[in-house]
């Protein structure tokens, strides 16, 4: 109806001329839908805090969106397609804004010397989308992570550097856990997220603060809970900022006795801004502990209906450490 409407009223302002030019981009882009491969099975890559969408398209290709992989590695901005379209003069291959820096410059030319890094149209959800074939994934890490190598790298580039890093070691440890199961047919009896699981149990000690602890329903509720409409969390600065002393309140507080002080002592320790306290919990136990606790904060949070019924709730399932409470036992 409103779109219809909307249609309607544009097409009645156009001239005939205008009509005609518009109807024939309509027949121009279904014929391109339908010259197109389509998606078939469609899922989301999750590795420590990245994120990308993926996709099995009706030819067998596995393909990761263009837009996950520039949200992760990408700049944004009129400065990207500029560089870009040097680069492409420079290496003579198709460059995407998530390798359009001068600083890879040679690095792209030496690992993608067969110029593979053309894009791929595909359907999904009657829309055309682009992406690349997965196996790029690797040569994309591969190009940062010689560029870091090789010291070619700014430091505002370096955070991307490690996301290259992580990538690539978690690769390598799932790959070959999926050649083996493939194998053997195991992959058939396999939980969907067994793989997942295997690259979060390899994950380096110094890898840690990438994995994803709190999960995102977690923050879900907390906008439920307080009436807000919950945003697209890609955005910066998504949530607000007292959503912290939140979690401090109750998280931290709920673990152990005098525990958030300490963690903020050791998060200071470590001198780094971006640190959270959950990064400085030790994996044998402080880390398990946390999950423990979240999941039934999570399902407090699930059984409130506002802010004040969820915080009664959690102080009555999980107190303070040391602290008293009267009992009124005349009722």
């Amino acid at each position: 109806m409103g779109r219809e409407k909307g249609g309607i009223a544009v097409a009645n302002k156009m001239t005939a001329a205008q009509r005609r030019e518009r109807a024939m981009k309509g027949v121009e882009a279904r014929k391109l839908r339908s010259s197109l491969n389509k998606v078939i099975y469609k899922g989301e890559l999750n590795i420590g805090n990245m994120s990308m969408p993926c996709y099995i398209l009706d030819d067998g290709r596995r393909i990761i969106s263009e837009h996950g992989i520039q949200n992760n590695f990408g700049t944004t901005g009129g400065k990207g397609r500029r560089i870009r379209s040097e680069l492409e003069k420079n290496t003579g291959v198709p460059v995407p804004l998530f390798l359009a820096s001068k600083a890879l410059e040679p690095f792209i030319q030496e690992v993608f010397e067969d110029g593979y890094l053309e894009t791929i149209q595909y359907v999904v959800n009657d829309t055309v989308n682009t992406g690349f074939d997965a196996t790029i994934l690797p040569k994309v890490c591969e190009v940062w992570l010689k560029a870091k190598d090789a010291g070619a790298l700014q430091p505002s580039q370096l955070a991307r550097a490690k996301k290259a890093e992580i990538l690539m070691r978690g690769l390598a440890h799932i790959g070959i856990v999926a050649l083996v199961d493939e194998a053997t047919g195991y992959q058939d009896a396999r939980s969907k997220d067994a793989l997942a699981k295997i690259f979060e149990e390899f994950v380096a000690k110094e890898l840690q603060p990438w994995i994803k602890t709190f999960p995102d329903e977690y923050y879900k509720q907390l906008f439920r809970l307080y009436g807000y409409d919950y945003p697209n969390p890609k955005q910066k600065n998504f949530r607000p900022q007292f959503f912290g002393k939140v979690t401090n309140k109750v998280i931290y507080k709920k673990l152990a006795p005098e525990i958030l002080p300490e963690l903020k002592k050791q998060a200071n320790k470590l001198g780094k801004k971006s640190t959270k306290l959950h990064q400085t919990l030790t994996n044998d136990i402080g880390h398990p502990k946390l999950r423990e606790h979240l999941a039934s904060i999570v399902t407090l949070m699930k059984l409130s209906k506002d802010k004040d019924d969820f915080f009664e709730k959690v102080d009555l399932i999980h107190p303070d450490f040391n602290e008293n409470y009267i009992l009124d036992f005349d009722e």
